[in-house]
């Protein structure tokens, strides 16, 4: 006994001791690699026997064609001309090890979004901050979220949100007239930003909002930065991986956002959980014919008479808080950019809204309808500039397009929306702004040429609301203001998770006397 602990304590022992651990560290280390590598060089073969019937750009030996991208207003025009050179579907590289098949036909999208794949799996970067909400749920538990949530869009639920928008809307007008300046332009998407948070924070979950008033929110700015670091983590292959994406400066910002951005959703839940604990407001929730949607989160019961776990009730609010204004904050800066930038269409929008409205100021329900030839305009600005430029999906099965060319199960495709709306083979002159495109008396087109809400099973939830709050602005906007560009500040187009401008949108307001 003594001797064998004599052994263990002599230096000799130790050196001994410590240089066959490294030496297994280092073998463990290797063939961690070596495994590692071999994933890599079975997944490469697989790709390239998967994506052999579907020519493609020239990759990089090593970046592939991630680098073609670069966020310097080309990124879309780069997808278009491919669309060109490579019809229907080409495969994008990331790097030696990843590809994505662009679709950019709309007999391929109709094919793809006619089926119930799930989200492509870089959605799941979401996951830390949406949690397992309607945005990325899949199977059965989206089929059932998805029905649950269907009655709170219910037209008669969106009735009353007009006067809501409306207001919402006059607030940012009012600081337009404050700030406006006859010689200086002035960004707009910040703005309409804000007041379409404000519109689904007082519309759907009957939160008193004063986002657009505070010089400083913490919870918008948030919201902002949590969607910058999601697209940098999307473009910055290393962070991919959990472990490095978490520990990196990055990753530690990203969490703390979230910590702030759930805080705040917490603090609106239990607010409505609170005033139902009267009697009085519970049995006007009970008698309301169509609930909202927060309404609808909280009374719903599974059938063990179980309600939605504070997980799900905070995933559910948080995904209708980013996608809810979001989404409709870039639809309605665009359009404004287009009503800007043809002033021709932008009279007689405004024409047709005075006539409309006669001696009235505010907008009503039953005037939504009638806009005419404003919802043609919307819906060319939403084809030039969709709101959401692409949807990527993960393929649960085969797939076999109209052309024959088949993609194998596990394969990942990304719908690029912008390309298709660009496609000449679909729309004369492209890049023409023609409203009469969406005349009720056009030409027939194809079901899926246009897409800006995009189609199938999984369509947007909220898109009829989105119009509307869409209406409702560039109504309210028009009645007040005279827009045009500011042509030394033309915007560049960035497709992050929404449609952005890397310079912001700058317009000169002139208010109408």
């Amino acid at each position: 006994m003594t001797l064998g602990l004599g052994r263990m304590l002599s230096p000799t022992w130790w050196a001994s001791s410590v240089a066959e651990y490294t030496h297994l560290a280092i073998a463990l280390c290797v063939a961690f690699a070596l495994w590692k590598a071999l994933s890599f060089y079975r997944r490469r073969l697989q790709l390239l026997k998967a994506l052999a019937q579907f020519p493609g750009p020239e990759p990089h030996w090593l970046l592939g064609n991630a680098h073609e991208f670069r966020l310097d207003g080309n990124d879309l025009e780069i997808q278009v001309k491919w669309a060109k050179q490579y019809p229907s579907a080409y495969p994008v590289w990331i790097g030696k090890f990843e590809a994505y098949v662009y679709i950019t036909s709309c007999d391929y999208a109709k094919t793809l979004l006619g089926r119930a794949d799930s989200k492509a799996w870089f959605y799941s970067f979401f996951l830390p901050w949406l949690g397992d909400g309607l945005l990325l749920q899949s199977g059965k538990k989206w089929s059932k979220r998805r029905k649950l949530l269907t009655p709170g869009l219910h037209y008669e639920i969106l009735k009353p949100y007009v006067k809501l928008i409306s207001d919402c809307a006059k607030v940012m007008l009012g600081k337009w007239e404050k700030t406006s300046s006859e010689n200086e332009s002035m960004e707009i998407f910040e703005d309409v930003s804000l007041m379409t948070l404000d519109s689904i924070m007082k519309c759907t979950f009957g939160w008193q909002s004063d986002c657009q008033t505070e010089s400083d929110n913490k919870f918008v700015r948030s919201i902002y930065d949590l969607c910058f670091l999601v697209e940098h983590r999307f473009r910055f292959f290393p962070y991919h991986n959990d472990f490095m994406f978490l520990l990196s400066p990055h990753g530690i910002r990203f969490r703390r956002r979230c910590k702030l951005v759930h805080k705040h959703t917490d603090k609106v839940i239990k607010q409505r959980i609170e005033s139902l604990k009267d009697v009085k407001e519970l049995e006007i929730i009970q008698k309301k014919r169509h609930l909202d949607l927060l309404d609808i989160l909280l009374c719903s019961r599974d059938e063990n008479g179980k309600g939605l776990s504070e997980e799900d009730l905070r995933a559910e609010v948080d995904t209708f808080m980013f996608e809810g204004h979001d989404t409709t904050a870039s639809a309605i800066s665009w359009t404004l950019y287009c009503m800007a930038k043809y002033p021709e269409h932008q009279e007689k929008c405004r024409e047709e809204i005075k006539e409309i409205l006669g001696d009235r100021r505010d907008i009503e329900w039953e005037d939504i309808g009638k806009m005419t030839y404003t919802t043609m305009c919307i819906k060319e600005s939403f084809r030039i500039f969709p709101p959401v430029p692409g949807v990527g999906r993960q393929l649960g099965k085969p797939i076999t397009f109209s052309d024959g060319r088949t993609l194998p199960a596990g394969n990942l495709l990304w719908v690029s929306i912008y390309a298709i709306h660009h496609d000449p083979n679909t729309w004369e002159n492209p890049e023409v702004f023609d409203p009469s495109r969406f005349a009720a008396d056009a030409p027939e087109r194809h079901s899926h040429a246009f897409l800006p809400f995009v189609a199938g099973q999984r369509n947007c939830i909220g898109q009829t609301f989105a119009m509307n709050e869409v209406k409702v602005a560039i109504a309210q906007t028009l009645l007040r203001f005279e827009l045009s560009p500011d042509l030394a500040k033309p915007p560049i187009k960035i497709p992050q998770l929404v449609l952005r401008s890397k310079n912001g949108i700058h317009l000169h307001v002139k208010k109408i006397e």
